[in-house]
């Protein structure tokens, strides 16, 4: 979802910046010239985090929802539907859930995000065609001693690569520019105001921005600004960023002059200071010059120049590693929010894949089916069928097991009574037992079993059957009702799988305890048995479930049927649809 993922990145971004500028201000004497610049790649790691495969988010621009707190009563909610058919275990009772639909926020968060790195890329391919005009307007160096000059300091700074050097009227500041191409700049007549002392000292702070790669990180820069155009603290890290660089290129260059020659360079930087306001910043070149406040840093710099120790660069890669590490451990924070365990992982051999889609005219579903002797997946739907989804009211059937293994109630006394809140339903307002809870789905009664557990033990026994995705942040009489909570339709096939063959761990009696609530009808010795569920939300039926299982002579078939629309998906019709299918295969 587009908001979520503009969260993700925002949120990122900020804490990285805010954390970068606070180890800069703690540790400012512990960091060297280049480590306060080389800290602030740690930032273009972070920006790139949310964009890694594993991270990445399709953007889906509607049907976004997000939740809302618990209600105050146990059904949080004021519509409840019933549906009865010719079958008498063919009733769904649906519990509406209160939910903000933020698709307009949606939409409109894309729409303003797209709409401003639009803008942003316009004045990103502007700067390209600035520095393309400079390129074509620029002539190649007439003096041969310039030339020499230029070539000796390549020699100085061990540089083999290829570099043009030229001048051109276009520019009025010293600029390094070009990313597979590199090209150092000098303005028109340079040599005419410029001493040769003069021209060595700007060769030397050019092509150590050449050295140190800055070129390039120019492009990452820009591309990142276009895409986090938005947050006004990476712009500020950029700035202050582009200002580190250029007193690490200076700091390089004076490490490699004698310290008679400082205050001649320092100077060298000063004379272009009146050409500021005459020559644009060209955001894909590095400029020799800068704002008088950029300068005005530098120079400080420069006067306070001291060689740095080993130590201190000792200091500064152990500052960087350990914030690096700090960087990196958002992974797990990235990868939570970004794909929020929306699918499930299912990789089996013996899954066979069908078309069925004329079972599912007019729904978006998936329908598994295993068969246990062959032990083989039938199908419908690959990406549906990991899909993780609320289980509204197929959650009961392990709520019971929950239940029954935390004795709150037993086979025996699963008695609870009724508190008098008179509801739609005729079945709904007496006192219940488990098995009349599951055959009329009373919402209530499941409710109840919960309020009276605690929600870590729920959790733990949610994370010991490996329940979808075991999300119960949606608070305790909700979490399984459009909420936190989901499960994919082939979880729901293996879950129901474990239970029927025990492998859940759980006391033999409470298992077949649960089977015999939810056994629903029998044919010619064939049993069925099974549980539907209707998601509803704000009075929009939108999700609907029917799973179970047919007991069929020697063999066992277990499924799982899912359908969603935006107003007409119910248990009910995911169990005809379930049945229909069973039917045509001979099943049931």
């Amino acid at each position: 979802m587009f908001f979520t993922y503009f969260i993700i990145c925002l949120t990122v971004s900020s804490l990285t910046v805010i954390g970068i500028l606070f180890v800069r201000s703690i540790f400012k004497k512990q960091l060297s010239a280049k480590g306060q610049y080389c800290i602030w790649y740690l930032l273009l790691i972070a920006l790139l985090l949310p964009f890694i495969p594993f991270q990445l988010l399709p953007f889906e621009l509607s049907n976004m929802t997000l939740e809302v707190n618990e209600s105050n009563g146990r059904i949080p909610s004021i519509v409840i539907t019933e549906e009865v058919q010719n079958s008498n275990w063919k009733q769904d009772y649906s519990v509406s859930v209160n939910r903000t639909n933020f698709e307009y926020l949606n939409i409109m968060t894309a729409s303003i995000w797209i709409a401003g790195m639009l803008v942003m890329t316009f004045f990103a391919v502007k700067a390209w065609l600035d520095v393309r005009k400079i390129k074509r307007t620029t002539d190649s160096l007439k003096n041969k001693d310039v030339q020499f000059l230029f070539e000796q300091c390549k020699k100085q700074l061990n540089i083999t690569g290829l570099v043009v050097v030229g001048e051109s009227r276009h520019v009025k500041s010293p600029m390094t520019f070009g990313l597979f191409r590199n090209y150092v700049v000098l303005p028109a007549n340079f040599n005419e105001w410029l001493t040769l002392d003069e021209i060595k000292y700007i060769f030397l702070h050019e092509l150590n921005h050449y050295k140190s790669k800055d070129i390039a990180t120019n492009y990452l820069i820009v591309i990142f600004q276009i895409i986090y155009w938005f947050n006004p603290l990476v712009w500020i890290a950029f700035r202050k960023m582009r200002l580190d660089r250029e007193i690490a290129c200076d700091h390089a260059v004076l490490s490699s002059l004698d310290e008679k020659c400082h205050r001649q360079y320092g100077l060298t930087i000063i004379n272009f200071i009146d050409k500021v306001s005459s020559q644009r910043n060209v955001k894909l070149a590095n400029q020799f010059n800068g704002s008088k406040k950029q300068i005005k840093s530098r120079i400080k710099r420069i006067a306070s120049f001291t060689k740095e120790s080993k130590i201190l660069k000792l200091k500064s890669t152990v500052i960087i590693t350990i914030l690096g590490v700090l960087v990196v451990s958002q992974v797990p924070f990235i990868s939570a929010m970004a794909q929020d365990n929306n699918h499930y992982d299912f990789e089996n051999e013996n899954a066979l894949y069908m078309d069925l889609s004329e079972h599912f005219t007019g729904y978006d579903g998936s329908f598994v089916l295993y068969d246990l002797q062959a032990d083989q997946y039938q199908i419908y739907n690959k990406d549906k069928s990991t899909l993780r989804v609320s289980p509204n009211s197929t959650y009961k059937i392990y709520s019971a097991l929950i239940g029954l293994e935390s004795n709150l109630i037993s086979d025996e006394n699963s008695t609870i009574k009724w508190d008098g809140t008179k509801y739609p339903f005729d079945s709904w307002n007496s006192e219940q037992t488990v098995t009349t809870a599951m055959k009329n789905s009373v919402t209530w009664y499941f409710q109840e079993l919960d309020q009276r557990n605690q929600a870590e033990s729920i959790h733990s026994y949610l994370k010991q059957i490996n329940y979808g995705n075991a999300d119960m942040s949606g608070g305790i009489n909700q979490y399984w009702l459009e909420s936190s909570l989901k499960i994919s339709p082939v979880e729901q096939v293996q879950l129901l799988r474990d239970l029927y063959t025990n492998q859940l761990g759980f006391k033999e009696k409470n298992i077949q305890t649960v089977k015999d609530a939810i056994k629903l009808e029998e044919k010619n010795k064939e049993i069925l048995s099974g549980k539907t569920g209707t998601g509803t939300v704000n009075g929009n039926e939108i999700n609907g479930w029917f799973i179970g299982y047919v007991e069929k002579g020697q063999n066992t078939y277990f499924f799982a049927t899912n359908i969603q629309h935006e107003d007409n998906a119910t248990g009910i019709k995911a169990a005809e649809i379930t049945l229909s299918i069973l039917h045509e295969k001979g099943i049931y």
